[in-house]
């Protein structure tokens, strides 16, 4: 993945001052925000981005799936017992 250094913002810079992530994100499309020096959050302007749209189903199922079992992980591990 290509990263556009002039849209790289720290965790800081983000939480401080979002504003100017977002004036990023929509002059180049998406910004990275980075988090103890890694690269750790995507922000995409979703009116113009493929990105989203260029998942296979089995990535959409995958995601959903993990949301799922972030949600209710109590439950799951109850039901495991």
């Amino acid at each position: 993945m290509y990263i556009n250094t002039e849209t790289i913002f720290s965790m800081t810079q983000a939480n401080q001052n979002f504003s100017v992530v977002a004036r990023a994100v929509d002059r180049e499309g998406e910004a990275v925000v980075f988090k103890n020096n890694k690269p750790k959050y995507l922000v995409v302007n979703m009116e113009n981005s493929d990105r989203l749209l260029d998942l296979t189903e089995d990535e959409k199922i995958d995601i959903v799936a993990k949301r799922i079992l972030n949600k209710y992980i109590g439950a799951f591990k109850e039901l495991a017992k």
